[in-house]
């Protein structure tokens, strides 16, 4: 369970060796802020282009979006937050989307340590992502932050079944075991939201360790569904994990750890 931001608790007595990690990618692996500030500039940009301000839409969609980014319909709420007839909407909104599903940004930065954290550790287990969202929009977010080379498998929910399989549904989880090869209960998940990573792994059987990154650091695990471990970030999850992990083999045929 957790007991504050910084710690790092056990919730559960199973210490069994890992053999296969799977990670989220938003506001795990990389703010997810800093993709959704370029997002919303961009379709303020359209918007302008169809006769609205755009520091006004731009600034709606952010407070919008503010109230919990996968609400739904942050586009169409914006625009009525800014006087846009519910009429128009019809006409204005799929323009808005696909802007913002085509936004392609040229780099995004990862937290720290998460580059190098996930070559040392993709030397010793396999490694896979899973996230949810538009596939166009979660595959350029990975080629920006350079780590399209960084998983043995990518796993984007809408694309083995549409936005229903998203995250807590077991298929994503599924998806990535079958595609590692790996047992449910021998693999961690490593993410950042309670109701979708910590949820989802459980109702495969796998261990979760919840960072404290991003929009939802400070919801509280839901009753009954505690995280395995609870750590500050990223680099901290992969610290907690080395004990467990495989020892690797140097090239020089010695032994090593990380």
């Amino acid at each position: 369970m957790t007991r504050g931001r910084g710690q790092a608790v056990l919730a559960s007595s199973e210490t069994a060796a890992i053999t296969a990690v799977t990670v989220d990618l938003d506001d795990t692996l990389y703010p997810q802020s800093s993709f959704l500030d370029g997002a919303w500039s961009r379709v303020a940009e359209v918007a302008s282009d169809h006769g609205l301000i755009g520091s006004d839409v731009r600034a709606a969609l952010v407070e919008v979006a503010a109230e919990g980014s996968d609400k739904g319909t942050v586009i169409d709420r914006a625009l009525l937050l800014v006087g846009v007839h519910p009429e128009r909407l019809r006409l204005l909104v799929p323009q808005l989307v696909e802007a913002f599903r085509a936004y392609t940004p040229l780099r995004l930065e990862c937290y720290p340590g998460v580059v190098e954290g996930l070559r040392s550790l993709r030397s010793r287990v396999p490694v896979a992502c899973i996230t949810d969202g538009t596939p166009q929009v979660q595959r350029a977010k990975v080629a920006a932050l350079g780590l399209a080379h960084a998983f043995d498998a990518l796993v984007v929910s809408d694309e083995i079944g549409g936005r229903h399989l998203r995250k807590p549904h077991p298929a994503p989880f599924h998806a990535a075991l079958a595609r590692l090869g790996a047992g449910s209960a021998s693999t961690v998940h490593v993410g950042d939201r309670p109701t979708k990573d910590v949820a989802g792994s459980a109702r495969v059987g796998m261990r979760c360790v919840r960072v404290l990154t991003g929009e939802y650091a400070g919801v509280l695990a839901e009753p009954g569904a505690a995280p395995w471990l609870t750590v500050p970030d990223f680099a901290a999850a992969l610290s907690a994990l080395e004990p467990l992990l495989p020892v690797r083999v140097r090239e020089d045929g010695g032994l090593s750890g990380r």
